[in-house]
């Protein structure tokens, strides 16, 4: 939840992809946040295969894509990621712990 809470944080002065493209250590913390909970729920998987996250395969993917790959994941997928999908996952993250 923390990692969640601090990409939340990054973008609190960030309000739109232009100046989200310009700011390149935010673009670094919140990418690598996201490898973070890419991580983390590539471990909860290997414990917990049935966990009902609706995406969870697709975060392990994109953080795999994003370690390995490199410049395989735009700019403007992590800009779409953390705006439509974040706050959706961080419901989901408390629902479970709670």
């Amino acid at each position: 939840m923390t990692v969640i809470h601090e990409i939340e944080t990054f973008l609190v002065d960030i309000q739109d992809f232009s100046t989200y493209k310009a700011d390149l250590k935010t673009k670094r913390a919140i990418e690598r946040n996201l490898e973070i909970v890419g991580e983390a729920m590539s471990r909860v998987l290997a414990v917990q295969p049935d966990l009902p996250f609706a995406d969870a395969r697709k975060i392990v993917d994109t953080r795999n894509r994003m370690i390995h790959g490199y410049d395989s994941v735009s700019d403007e997928v992590i800009w779409s990621i953390v705006t439509n999908n974040l706050q959706a996952l961080r419901l989901q993250v408390e629902e479970f712990l709670n």
